[in-house]
């Protein structure tokens, strides 16, 4: 982190993104909002739109000095301060890269081994266990622990919401 200069990680208000990244370009500070094409198609029409990446979230680069224009307008929940900028900026320029890059992409979860999960679908929803293998996660490992025992259960990636 620069001295004079933050990073923030600015978790907004609920469908208040582009409101924020407005007034953070009125205030010329550098900031990023990830935004995808979106299609939806009704009866009748089709609409076309941008929506944020990573719903709820704005990058931003403030002086010190000026962190506290972030708030003047009550779109911010909270702001989180990046601690390791050198690879938060590698980060986002991948995700710039891809953005720009017209791919077609949607947001995982990251499920790492030994993380907590919990299946968000089908009649297991709600329960929670550990992601079996994080390279190729299949399922949830529930715990037996008066047994000293596992139950695996496959449960594709996409049901799997992984816990703090």
């Amino acid at each position: 982190m620069t001295e004079e200069n933050y990073w923030l990680v600015c978790h907004t208000k609920p469908r208040c993104e582009k409101k924020f990244a407005a007034l953070m370009k009125a205030e010329k500070f550098e900031h990023y909002l990830a935004l995808v094409e979106s299609v939806r198609r009704y009866k009748l029409q089709t609409k076309r739109f941008q929506k944020p990446l990573f719903p709820g979230y704005v990058f931003v680069q403030v002086p010190i000095e000026h962190k506290t224009r972030i708030y003047q307008q009550d779109l911010l929940a909270r702001a989180i301060i990046v601690t390791d900028v050198p690879k938060f900026l590698r980060q986002l320029a991948d995700v710039k890269a891809i953005v720009a890059s017209g791919f077609q992409l949607s947001l995982m979860p990251l499920l790492t081994k030994g993380r907590r999960a919990k299946i968000l679908g089908g009649p297991l929803h709600g329960l929670e266990g550990i992601i079996d293998n994080p390279s190729n996660p299949q399922g949830i490992i529930l715990s037996v622990d008066v047994l000293q025992q596992g139950l695996h259960v496959r449960v594709p990636a996409s049901q799997l919401q992984p816990l703090a």
